[in-house]
């Protein structure tokens, strides 16, 4: 199973979601490779933002070797499963893969927690660190529902 989780910069968000999924898989012995990107180029090359790095930390997981990258029409051809964190998200990545596109792939990340109800992830760059200790739950939610979903093992609520 190979996951992309995909937000604005690939700084905040996404950085977060992917190291959780990664960390609860790996937990379980599972053989998934989960990666993030952003949809604009502001980040590329750079770690994940301070507090990302600090909130993930806080609960065991360390994202501090990731560099932000930026989303392509290929990684459609590449993963299995493509999670955006908000609307937004998903125009710009259905504006990059052009007909690459696969709406089979893709998905709002929160989905899997809100089946269908379209919510956002919202995005904790401007606001204190409290806001990234909301998003860190918010992702940890859907990251056991992935698991549930796709791993096929019981995961305690």
């Amino acid at each position: 199973m190979k996951v992309l989780m995909v937000c604005l910069g690939n700084i905040c968000r996404s950085p977060l979601a992917e190291g959780i999924l990664q960390h609860k898989a790996n937990a379980l012995g599972l053989s998934w490779e989960v990666d993030s990107a952003g949809t604009a180029g502001y980040h590329i090359g750079e770690a994940p933002h301070r507090l990302s790095q600090k909130v993930a930390m806080l609960n065991g997981i360390d994202i501090s070797k990731q560099k932000g990258r930026q989303f392509t029409k290929e990684d459609f051809e590449r993963f299995d499963k493509i999670y955006v964190m908000d609307n937004s998200n998903y125009a710009d990545v259905k504006r990059i893969a052009k007909h690459a596109f696969n709406e089979t792939k893709i998905d709002l990340l929160l989905n899997e927690v809100y089946p269908n109800e379209n919510r956002d992830v919202p995005d904790p760059w401007y606001g204190t660190e409290e806001g990234y200790h909301k998003v860190f739950e918010m992702l940890d939610k859907a990251a056991d529902e992935i698991i549930r979903k796709y791993a096929d093992v019981q995961i305690s609520k």
